[in-house]
């Protein structure tokens, strides 16, 4: 099976570990709208290591967190019911990761390799 150009890891730095169940949507901007071309959960690793096609086309993306969803499950009262992170995939052959830094009240993200 060939591996998605676009991965993302999840790490829920509050509890200090990485954050199963997290549903994962991703979007691309096409003709001025969003058009969902991948989805999936974080796996007890916390990582989604296929969340698309295997070819891309260059252009804007879109990764959709449902965080809300993930800390209702913990009963942990959270600011961010989502996350969206939105980049620019300019050369299709290489591998993006996207990961997420996760905690109630703040997140971050970089890419990683």
């Amino acid at each position: 099976m060939a591996r998605s150009h676009i991965t993302t890891h999840v790490l829920d730095t509050a509890a200090g570990k990485p954050a199963d169940g997290v549903a994962a949507s991703l979007w691309s901007l096409r003709d001025g709208g969003w058009d969902q071309v991948g989805e999936g959960t974080t796996d007890g690793d916390g990582r989604i290591s296929s969340l698309g096609p295997e070819e891309l086309l260059p252009g804007t993306y879109r990764i959709d967190f449902a965080t809300g969803d993930y800390f209702a499950a913990t009963a942990t009262d959270t600011f961010f019911p989502s996350v969206s992170l939105t980049f620019t995939l300019a050369n299709p052959e290489q591998h993006y990761h996207v990961p997420l830094l996760l905690s109630p009240f703040a997140y971050s993200t970089y890419r990683g390799s």
